[in-house]
């Protein structure tokens, strides 16, 4: 049997002042059949790395022998926010855009995020299918994130196979909060306004490799890869919660110390009016704030960090869809 190819390009996504080209590397693996074609990326946010070791992996497990099809995967879209384990590039270098995930398709003539996007750009245009990498809180439920009513997008977040799914209103159907944050500039949003089926799984935690996460996120990679066709094999039938994302989320009302509930795991679900945890004044132990949850749902993140500002976010309730 003949076996499929493997190649690793150094692209330059931009130049820096100093002359200095800002380069990243794409992996193109190619099957000796036919087949659709997968791009896959990780990394826009640089702390968020649980990504890129899931495609490390992906790139061991995937076998070229069976392969149908095309599967473009870069594992740091963004070096400059890899290379400061932050979420947002440097104002020295964009002012305009800080975050890479607000300003897609790019312009090649933009800001510096712009040309990053604009380069990368030119491989997601080639795809029929785009996955998008990232990680959330450090206790955050691993879920996959799609645009709401669009089918082959949430087929595709069914395949990669989390235990909950994350529908996302988007443009006229979406609250202001959405426009406000940029959300129609998110990769995820611009790939599926041009027809891609499109998911952002959401792994779980930053600036640490977890061992269960990164292995639920390569095995998600494989079964989407089946799902498309890419790969041979079924994609098994899983027991599911779909749920609307960016409602119900719980903000602090006071600055402090916030204790969370000691009792709640992500994954929970919740009632309206259950304790999520309490803001204390740190010097004179006042409670300031007593945070409940304002709707029923699913819990799927839950801050373990301690010092907040009010209107720091505490809490994420998922408005449940479907079970």
């Amino acid at each position: 049997m003949s076996e499929g190819t493997h190649t690793a390009e150094q692209v330059t996504l931009a130049r820096l002042p100093s002359g200095v080209e800002l380069t990243t590397t794409v992996h193109t693996y190619r099957g000796d059949e036919s087949g659709p074609t997968l791009y896959v990326q990780a990394a826009q946010h640089g702390r968020e790395i649980n990504g890129t070791e899931v495609l490390r992996r992906f790139h061991e497990r995937l076998p070229l022998e069976s392969l149908s099809g095309t599967v473009i995967a870069v594992p740091v879209a963004n070096p400059l926010t890899f290379d400061r384990v932050s979420y947002t590039t440097p104002e020295q270098l964009d002012s305009i855009n800080p975050n890479m995930n607000r300003i897609w398709p790019g312009d090649s003539d933009g800001s510096l995020h712009q040309r990053m996007a604009a380069r990368l750009w030119e491989f997601v245009t080639a795809a029929d299918a785009l996955v998008d990498l990232h990680t959330g809180s450090p206790n955050m439920l691993p879920h996959v994130v799609y645009r709401e009513d669009d089918e082959r997008s949430r087929r595709l977040a069914e395949s990669f196979g989390t235990g909950l799914l994350l529908s996302e209103q988007a443009d006229e159907d979406a609250p202001d909060e959405w426009h406000h944050r940029g959300f129609a500039g998110k990769l995820r949003v611009a790939t599926a306004a041009e027809g891609i089926p499109s998911i952002t799984p959401e792994l779980a935690h930053n600036k640490q490799i977890l061992e269960d996460v990164v292995k639920e996120g390569v095995e998600g990679l494989l079964d989407v890869c089946r799902y498309l066709g890419l790969l041979p094999g079924d994609v098994p039938e899983r027991d599911q919660i779909v749920a609307r994302n960016h409602l119900g989320q719980v903000t602090a009302d006071d600055s402090g110390l916030f204790r969370p509930n000691p009792s709640l795991e992500v994954g929970e679900s919740v009632s309206e009016g259950a304790a999520i945890g309490t803001v204390y004044h740190p010097t004179t132990y006042e409670a300031l704030h007593e945070a409940r949850a304002d709707r029923d749902g699913v819990l799927y993140a839950l801050t373990r960090e301690a010092t907040v500002t009010a209107g720091d976010q505490l809490a994420s309730v998922a408005l449940v869809r479907e079970e």
